[in-house]
């Protein structure tokens, strides 16, 4: 009785001999085999570009005077202490909220370099619907 996996080792060897690639030419002389060029050819592959940080663009809008430009410390004089503040690499989200509305305003160095400052206000109700960023100050201010 002969065993499945005894009759499988010489077919595997049989197989492996048949890719083999040392056979000798009919001829009986070993071919020789030369490069086309005798130096390797190099690519070089540029470097992508440095990655600058993107400039923030400023939101003009009336009735944002005071806001836009503020620093953080303007900004607590106008609103009061923050609910919500956010640092995150350079860039600095600021969040006050009241019953009218919630407000978001976005900070971010300038260009130059220096103190971040409001760059963009964007305003919403407690429900997610848009309002009117100007009114949304408005309502937010302290009183003087």
């Amino acid at each position: 009785m002969t065993h499945p996996k005894i009759l499988a080792v010489p077919a595997l060897a049989l197989l492996l001999a048949s890719c083999g690639g040392g056979a000798v030419p009919s001829g009986g002389k070993t071919p020789v085999v030369r490069s086309a060029s005798s130096a390797p050819v190099r690519t070089t592959v540029p470097r992508p570009a440095p990655v600058g940080k993107p400039v923030a663009q400023v939101q003009m809008i009336p009735g944002l005077e005071g806001v836009i430009g503020a620093d953080a410390l303007q900004l607590g004089r106008v609103f009061g202490t923050p609910r919500l503040d956010v640092i995150e690499d350079d860039a600095r989200k600021m969040q006050w909220s009241g019953t009218a509305c919630i407000l978001d305003v976005y900070l971010y160095p300038p260009a130059n370099g220096g103190k971040p400052a409001a760059t963009y206000v964007d305003a919403r109700r407690g429900d997610g619907r848009d309002v009117d960023r100007a009114a949304c100050v408005a309502a937010l201010r302290k009183a003087p």
